[in-house]
């Protein structure tokens, strides 16, 4: 993602992270009660995503995740999943994220 061309990376994670079924999945991994915090927090309003939907962009922070403008300009960078709670777990945060946006390219 960092590299030259790290950009396209970035847009094949995000889509997945999308994908069907990963917004619940994610969501219920991202706090501690198993996404019953998030869903107070998560409202789609205040820049905050709404709970129910994945959406991503470039600069928004009412996304779920948002890509800095200077990752577009670049072509390189990374991402912000602005979704985990500040009481998440940041290994299972962690783990989750890499289960779904690098694990796949290992199968």
């Amino acid at each position: 993602m960092r590299e030259e061309g790290g950009y396209t990376k970035i847009i094949e994670a995000l889509e997945r992270l999308g994908a069907p079924g990963k917004q619940e999945e994610h969501i219920a991994a991202y706090d501690p009660n198993g996404g019953e915090d998030n869903k107070r927090r998560l409202t789609g309003l205040h820049e905050t995503a709404g709970i129910d939907k994945f959406t991503y962009g470039v600069a928004n922070r009412g996304c779920s995740a948002r890509i800095p403008r200077m990752t577009e300009k670049e072509q390189k960078g990374y991402f912000e999943d602005r979704r985990p709670a500040s009481n998440m777990d940041p290994y299972i945060v962690t783990a989750k994220v890499c289960e779904t946006c690098v694990l796949p390219d290992f199968a």
